[in-house]
């Protein structure tokens, strides 16, 4: 599996511990979108080269990291076909894929300590699409997107 990161400045830190814990703890390919320098950089610009990247399928799934993880999600979910949720505990980032299917994730490093980062990517990774009664609100949220073009 080949997951995509990106980040802005405040996330620099952040991203390296989450890159290495997911190759260490999940052998997965992190393709890495962001910046690795602490001067500024605009959030929009990863956010929208994950979500490319995910749409494409150039990456399977997609981590976005930022201050609080809501701007960079935000210019994520401006992408069709991105579902992108902002966490800042587990039990969402497991459900956001059991019932949202989401394909991307988005977390704060303003907010989270780097041991919780590293337990909200395991409950999004592990979590499972459940379909069934789920898939109906999914194909709403795809007819918006297509009334939007």
């Amino acid at each position: 599996m080949k997951i995509g990161i990106g980040n802005d400045h405040v996330a620099v830190e952040m991203k390296e511990i989450i890159k290495t814990y997911i190759a260490e703890t999940y052998g997965y390919e992190v393709i890495d979108f962001g910046t690795n320098s602490s001067d500024r950089f605009d959030y929009p610009l990863s956010g929208e080269a994950v979500a490319n990247a995910v749409v494409n399928n150039e990456v399977d799934k997609g981590i976005l990291i930022c201050g609080t993880g809501v701007g960079i999600s935000l210019a994520a979910n401006k992408v069709n076909g991105i579902r992108c949720v902002v966490c800042s505990e587990p039990y969402s980032a497991k459900l956001s894929r059991e019932h949202n299917n989401t394909n991307m994730l988005a977390f704060g490093a303003r907010v989270v300590g780097s041991e919780l980062a590293k337990m909200i990517v395991d409950s999004w990774l592990s979590g499972k699409f459940e379909g069934e009664r789920h898939q109906s609100r999914i194909d709403m949220i795809s007819e918006i997107e297509r009334r939007q073009r």
